[in-house]
């Protein structure tokens, strides 16, 4: 595990300019955080303050760009070592590890406190939760220490919905519990493909993900058997009070289809793999993110035909 104390000074490059805090806040990380938190509280039963609606939102965003900046904090000495994120903030030297530390705590505090006073303090309670799960018990323990890192650790990025859904109704139900499912089985698949064409710098790096630990034929069987798991669920979700038939649509023609990419991942080799550059496992990985964004999209469109009495279930 890395020494904290490392990373609280670094190289510096000029001064930081506002757009090096935004990146601390992993801004594409927060798109999807926002967009799953935004369905989760649309699609929960009764009405929706617009203003509510803005603050809960706003404050679930600030919460998630807290956990990314701890985590920039803490990995510093690994993201200089990786491709992949060695031209982040703190490893590039662009922002100070203190800074990005003050950042994440004052995030932190702020935006459970304000999520509670706009909201309720159930949904406070779960951000401060997820906060600590991803800073903490993903990033600090699990990420370093296990290959089931990217299982476990995934329950973090699979909270946002049932936050949303707790500002919305202060508390938890089925509902929220398969959006939570639904994005935590969909985490391994996702990741590991990335991990397959990315292998080296996690080796670089010392993180043992499943691709280092246990090498790529066992990954890609793991892909396989994950997305066989995600399927009946995803699809399942429709004929629950937040499906519907556009719901069902989407989610038979998205897991055939990621069923079909894993069946193809777990059909190749190294040598082929390399041969075309791993082409077929950053295809899947590309459409992994389409696969999440239809199946809350459609969530949401469900519940807005409903609303206006025009659901079909």
């Amino acid at each position: 595990m890395t020494d904290a104390t490392s990373n609280l000074t670094g190289p510096q490059t000029g001064e930081a300019g506002f757009g090096d805090y935004v990146a601390l806040l992993k801004p594409r990380v927060m798109t999807l955080v926002v967009f799953t938190a935004f369905v989760g509280l649309m699609v929960a039963p009764g009405s929706h303050h617009p203003m509510v609606v803005f603050a809960s939102i706003l404050f679930i965003a600030l919460g998630g760009g807290a956990s990314g900046a701890l985590n920039m904090w803490w990995d510093a000495d690994i993201d200089a070592i990786m491709r992949r994120t060695r031209g982040r903030p703190v490893p590039s030297g662009a922002v100070r590890g203190d800074e990005a530390l003050s950042l994440g705590v004052a995030l932190s505090g702020i935006s459970v406190i304000m999520l509670g006073l706009a909201a309720n303090w159930v949904a406070a309670g779960l951000l401060a939760f997820t906060i600590f799960f991803y800073a903490v018990i993903y990033t600090m323990w699990l990420k370093r220490w296990t290959p089931q890192n990217i299982v476990i650790g995934g329950a973090a990025g699979a909270f946002p919905p049932m936050i949303g859904w707790a500002a919305a109704t202060g508390g938890i139900s089925v509902e929220s519990v398969l959006m939570f499912a639904l994005i935590f089985m969909w985490t391994p698949p996702h990741f590991w493909a990335l991990a397959l064409f990315m292998k080296s710098d996690y080796a670089d790096a010392g993180v043992p993900m499943l691709t280092v630990t246990h090498g790529r034929p066992a990954t890609r069987r793991h892909i396989l058997i994950y997305t066989a798991l995600l399927a009946p669920l995803a699809i399942g979700t429709a004929f629950s009070s937040i499906g519907g038939p556009v719901y069902l649509a989407v989610a038979v023609v998205m897991n055939v289809r990621f069923l079909i990419g894993a069946w193809a991942i777990s059909r190749r080799d190294d040598a082929a793999a390399e041969a075309d550059s791993y082409k077929v496992e950053k295809t899947f990985f590309r459409f992994s993110l389409y696969y999440l964004f239809a199946h809350f999209g459609a969530l949401m469109i469900d519940a807005g035909l409903a609303r206006f009495g025009w659901g079909l279930w």
